[in-house]
Parts: structure tokens; C-alpha cells; sequence
């Protein structure tokens, strides 16, 4: 595994200490033995297979297609540099991100990321398998190493997966510092920038009626900027009282892994369900 993988697993393990001795880490409030077994796998599908296969295939693609940009941006600026993968992997990821809550067959690759009824770091890479090979942002980081921003990547998503860990783990980081009132111009801007526990979290709430829960928001994932800017954002500096999707039948463990090869749970009419879905994005 590359370097930034380590730092990326030691940020990620760091938190699940936290978590493993303040709230529980293997024992959430209203987990299911499902839910155990979809979190490991997706996440060591993503780790060990989908994220290098798709990078290799981008560069080999690249490598096929257009030789002749091989290390093209190699002598970029490094400011120029981050700016190309903020707007081609993490801008591109928010589009896919709201597009997952509005499209039904798309909501079925990411509904497993929603299915928990809790939050923890446990669901920073749980989604369907499929989704991820999907993902426009990793083809098109995979252009950008090619043409020779490996370097920059490597840094990037040390950051971009510190902030995503950060915004999942029910230990919020975010908490005490909104009760320091002499922060709180700091924390305004900070909030307004990057994915906060609170943020996110209200993304993840189970009922709409909840003030701190936005269905149809929140859907940033290292730039919360993305949801100032297109008019997704809702910041309450609370937290939701419960989490999950209100008004959905249960998913199968075959479906929340590898659907469309696992079809949806019939115990709720596709109809219902499909406007239940759409009602919750």
C-alpha cells in the first residue's frame, strides 16, 4: 500500500479509539448483525480493490488515449494543483453525492451508507460496492496522477479522509469548540468551509420533523463550500436526536452489497418506497 493509505488507516484508527472508549465502537445503539458485516466488507472492497483498480484503469485509459499528457501538469503550481482535484474529485463527488438522493436506482448503490442508525467511523466506507467504482472524482484523480499529480494526491486525500473520519465518528470534534464563545467567528467560518460533525451529521438524521436533520443537503465531503454554493446548506450547530431513513423498508444484506444483482426488499410497495427514498435525499 502506498504511504498516504498508512496515514489514511492511522487517522481512521485514531478515531475509532475514541470511539472504542467513549461511545461504544462495536456496540452502537440499534446496530444489527447486518451492519457489521456490510461496514467490513465495502470497506475492504474499497481499500484493497475498487480505489487501485479504478486509478490504474484511469491511467491506463489515459496512457491509451492520450500518451501525449503523460506528466503534463508535473511542473504545476501546488495551489493550481489542490484547486484540480477540489473541483474534479471532491466537487465531482458532491454531484455524485446529491444525485445518490435523487435518482432511486442510484439511492440503492448508497442507501447502505444510510442504513446504519447510528454514526461512527464504522460508516465512512460503507456503500454498496458498485458505488465507488462509479464515482466520477477517483477516474478522474486517476487522470490527474497521470498527468503527474500523484504527489499532490497523496497529500489531498490525507486531508480530504482526515475531515470525512472527523465528520462521520459520533465523537464530534466540533462540539466543545462551539461552546467557546470567543470561537465562534472561527468556528462560522470553519463550519461554512469544510464538513463538520454537525453538518454532517444532520444529513445523516432519521426524521425530517428534527431541526438539526437536512435531507436535502449536507451532502459535502471535504468542502462543505460546495453546499454554501449551491444552495444545499443547512448549519444549525446541533445534532440530530436519531439517525437512519424515516419510511423505508429494511434492506436485504445482499441488496445494501451488490445491488441491482440483490433486488430490493419487497415487504414495502416499489412506489413507496422509491418516494420515501426521494422524500429522504
Amino acid at each position: 500500500m502506498p504511504a498516504y493509505t498508512y496515514a489514511v488507516l492511522g487517522i481512521y484508527l485514531g478515531y475509532a479509539l475514541l470511539e472504542l472508549f467513549r461511545s461504544n465502537l462495536f456496540a452502537k445503539a440499534e446496530q444489527t448483525r447486518d451492519d457489521g458485516i456490510v461496514e467490513a466488507i465495502s470497506m475492504t472492497m474499497l481499500l484493497a480493490f475498487t480505489q487501485p483498480a479504478v486509478l490504474f484503469l484511469s491511467a491506463g485509459l489515459m496512457a491509451t488515449f492520450a500518451p501525449q499528457l503523460e506528466g503534463a501538469l508535473s511542473d504545476i503550481n501546488l495551489f493550481a494543483a489542490i484547486a484540480l482535484f477540489l473541483v474534479l474529485d471532491d466537487m465531482t463527488q458532491y454531484w455524485w453525492h446529491r444525485a445518490s438522493h435523487s435518482f432511486h436506482w442510484l439511492y440503492n448503490l448508497h442507501r447502505a451508507h444510510h442504513n446504519a442508525k447510528y454514526m461512527s467511523v464504522r460508516l465512512v466506507y460503507r456503500n454498496n460496492v458498485i458505488y465507488y467504482a462509479m464515482m466520477p472524482g477517483i477516474w478522474l484523480s486517476g487522470a490527474l496522477i497521470y498527468m503527474g499529480l500523484g504527489w499532490v494526491y497523496a497529500g489531498y486525500l490525507v486531508v480530504k479522509m482526515a475531515v470525512i473520519i472527523g465528520a462521520h465518528s459520533d465523537v464530534a470534534w466540533d462540539k466543545p469548540l462551539y461552546r467557546i464563545k470567543w470561537l465562534s467567528p472561527v468556528m462560522w467560518l470553519v463550519e461554512r468551509t469544510i464538513s463538520t460533525p454537525s453538518t454532517h451529521h444532520g444529513h445523516h438524521g432519521r426524521h425530517a420533523d428534527d431541526p438539526a436533520v437536512n435531507y436535502k443537503g449536507n451532502y459535502g465531503n471535504l468542502l462543505f463550500f460546495w453546499d454554501v454554493l449551491f444552495g444545499t446548506a443547512k448549519i444549525t450547530r446541533s445534532y440530530p436526536h436519531s439517525y437512519g431513513v424515516e419510511n423505508l423498508a429494511p434492506a436485504t444484506l445482499g441488496q445494501q452489497l451488490l445491488w441491482p444483482i440483490f433486488p430490493e426488499n419487497k415487504e414495502m410497495p416499489k412506489e413507496v418506497g422509491e418516494r420515501a427514498a426521494l422524500e429522504a435525499a
